[in-house]
């Protein structure tokens, strides 16, 4: 290998992350996502005319052009001689392959990826050996409006045909290309105003347009929905749109959606513009009750399993500590409307059973009360016994809360059995897309009720983690947060640091969950240093790469 200090600086800094994730001077570590790969999105929409005329000026030249998307992956090599496209497949260069500097090292399509902005590799600056006998110039793709990267463009050609002209050639193709995306832009949104403005004409209904860098909401939609609802609507449009080329307008599609303020609507949309990334929402709330529907909100969203309570009968609410079992009683008491009593099972063992039993007898007297035992299934068995006696008889109205039903034994499992009403509260991990209300909850009982604002960006990194305090957890980062920022937007480098960790963005196997977790938690507990993370986990640090990469972690 060539000396790094001999290297460009550009050069050497792309060698030296190439070596610090793990990868092998010897080969490349490709990984291959052809399923991945769009076809007909705008980005090969608006390259296909531009490459199609550098193919007529390249003719039949020892050069090949390969067009990589937004991920770095391989779109297409839609210019390519025979004889240098086919060993440069042999090396991966295949629709799908993944180009980023952790599996294929220094070149022009994963270190342009990397640094956002052209960039020429020439033979031995190549990090990987087989790559060392070409040369290839690279330059980003841009989207006009947005400012976002959507591809690299690159051309590759042995280094015996190495010219400096490449370099403009390239930059000057990447341009024409942005200019075509900003075409296709502005037919984009002239679509989708025009859907805007007729179904919004004369209705008091709420009207919404999601597109690329594009919001549009009548009076009525501003009020409906909060900021974070765009991000659950553009991911239902994603997951139903067809995505390609047109007919537009779609035909309708029409889903039950619940929003962050717990509204059920019933959403109507269709995709206006190319993609997923123009589409009509038009909404109306159903009058029909659910079999849950005289519950309090609060319950009626987060549990994952429940029987209405009636008022007067027992009530068992179970979850993990930190799930917010208290909360949730209180819910069910009305807040103030109905005094609470609430006793602790952990003081039969502070103060004695005796004490413990006879504050119960006490409690019980006032029927005007909800009567709360917190932690039952800590609860020595005579205190059980005295307290399932208690509920077989007329009384207060008792509700009980301790671990998961499932993970009662003995008397405790006796206990929750003998409440004809159950509510089973889900760990936080299992609830995220409840996070954006549960945040401005905390924000309100913090007195921050319309002061700072967790922005999607925030709400999508904190819904990632795998929040082994559940609720508890949630609430010291929030107030942590809210202490150092009481106004504007939160934003993702506003969070505590060993909580900027990305989202995961696909669901995952309990296998993939566990260690999606495992090396999340490792990843804080060394501040995010890779190298002692990787040392944490007795893991090589090619392996950490590797999974931080197939479950989407980021630190």
């Amino acid at each position: 290998m060539q000396p790094s200090d001999r290297l460009r600086p550009q050069i050497a800094h792309s060698w030296w992350r190439s070596e610090m994730s793990g990868l092998s001077p010897d080969a490349p570590n490709l990984r291959v996502e052809a399923d991945a790969v769009d076809r007909r999105s705008r980005l090969t929409a608006a390259a296909e005319p531009v490459l199609a005329e550098l193919a007529e000026q390249l003719g039949d030249a020892d050069f090949c052009v390969l067009l990589a998307d937004r991920e770095s992956r391989i779109v297409d090599m839609p210019i390519g001689a025979r004889r240098l496209r086919d060993r440069l497949e042999g090396l991966g260069a295949v629709a799908g392959g993944v180009f980023l500097e952790e599996t294929t090292g220094t070149n022009s399509i994963a270190t342009v990826y990397e640094l956002r902005c052209g960039v020429a590799v020439h033979g031995e600056e190549h990090y990987l050996e087989p790559f060392k006998r070409f040369s290839c110039y690279g330059h980003p793709i841009t989207h006009p409006v947005t400012r976002r990267l959507v591809g690299v463009l690159d051309i590759t050609c042995d280094t015996e045909n190495d010219s400096p002209l490449l370099a403009p050639l390239i930059a000057r193709a990447a341009r024409d290309i942005e200019d075509r995306l900003l075409q296709s832009t502005r037919r984009a949104e002239q679509r989708m105003l025009a859907a805007f403005q007729t179904a919004a004409a004369g209705r008091g209904r709420p009207v919404l347009v999601l597109g690329e860098g594009v919001v549009l909401a009548n009076p009525a939609a501003v009020e409906l929905l909060d900021p974070v609802d765009h991000i659950r609507l553009r991911e239902l449009a994603s997951g139903v749109v067809r995505r390609g080329i047109g007919p537009y307008p779609q035909p309708h599609v029409v889903r039950s959606v619940e929003l962050a303020s717990g509204r059920a609507v019933s959403v109507r949309f269709q995709a206006v513009a190319p993609g997923a990334e123009g589409v009509l929402f038009e909404f109306h709330e159903p009058n029909a009750p659910g079999t849950t529907a005289h519950l309090p909100g609060s319950i009626r969203r987060t549990a994952v399993r429940t029987t209405e309570p009636v008022p007067g009968t027992p009530v068992y609410v179970g979850g993990a500590p930190g799930t917010g079992r208290t909360r949730a009683v209180r819910s069910l008491a009305g807040g103030d409307r109905t005094p609470i009593v609430s006793l602790e099972a952990s003081d039969a063992a502070v103060r004695g059973e005796a004490a413990w039993l006879a504050d119960l007898e006490r409690a019980a007297d006032d029927r005007s009360a909800l009567l709360v035992v917190e932690d039952v299934h800590l609860l020595p068995d005579a205190c059980t016994v005295r307290l399932r006696r208690l509920m077989e008889r007329p009384g207060p109205w008792i509700a009980l809360t301790g671990a998961p039903v499932a993970e009662l034994i003995g008397r405790s499992a006796a206990l929750a059995a003998g409440c004809p009403a159950q509510i089973e509260l889900p760990r936080l991990r299992e609830r995220t897309q409840e996070l954006p209300e549960l945040v401005r909850v905390m924000l309100d009982d913090l007195g921050l009720g319309g002061g700072p604002r967790f922005t999607p960006a925030a709400l999508a990194v904190l819904a990632g983690h795998p929040w082994p305090g559940n609720l508890s957890e949630l609430h010291a980062v929030v107030r942590t947060v809210a202490g150092h920022r009481s106004t504007g937007d939160i934003t993702p480098k506003d969070l505590p640091e060993g909580y900027r960790v990305s989202p995961r963005r696909r669901s995952m196997t309990p296998l993939e969950s566990a260690e999606h977790d495992a090396i999340a938690a490792a990843l804080r507990g060394c501040g995010g240093n890779k190298l002692h993370a990787a040392k944490r986990l007795g893991i090589s640090r090619t392996t950490l790469y590797s999974r931080m990469r197939t479950l989407q972690i980021t630190a």
